[in-house]
């Protein structure tokens, strides 16, 4: 298998090879999913009033960005849990009597 650069791939789906690529130059694909999610999904972008690959494609997005803010979440839990939490006794000090001087409402 040859594989092109980025750049190099993105050209040649511009270049006409006499092959029907479709009406899109996005990337095409097929997923399976149950008749009730199928059936779901299709009420909801009815009654959002966008086409099922807007709908698919922003839920895989969603779900991704999710997933991503998880990693990050963990790798920053990993690097902190290593880290002591302890306040330096100084400055819980300054900070209680700097509290005490503000106004509260």
């Amino acid at each position: 298998m040859t594989t092109l650069p980025l750049n190099t791939c993105c050209f040649l789906k511009l270049v006409d090879t006499g092959y029907n690529r479709g009406y899109t130059l996005s990337m095409k694909t097929a997923v399976s999913v149950s008749d009730e999610l199928f059936e779901r999904a299709e009420r909801f972008a009815k009654a959002a009033r966008v086409s099922r690959s807007r709908l698919y494609a922003d839920a895989l997005v969603a779900y991704l960005n999710e997933k991503e803010a998880e990693d990050v979440t963990n790798t920053l839990n990993e690097v902190y849990s290593e880290e002591s939490s302890s306040v330096d006794s100084t400055l819980f000090d300054m900070a209680i009597t700097s509290l005490a001087k503000d106004e509260w409402k």
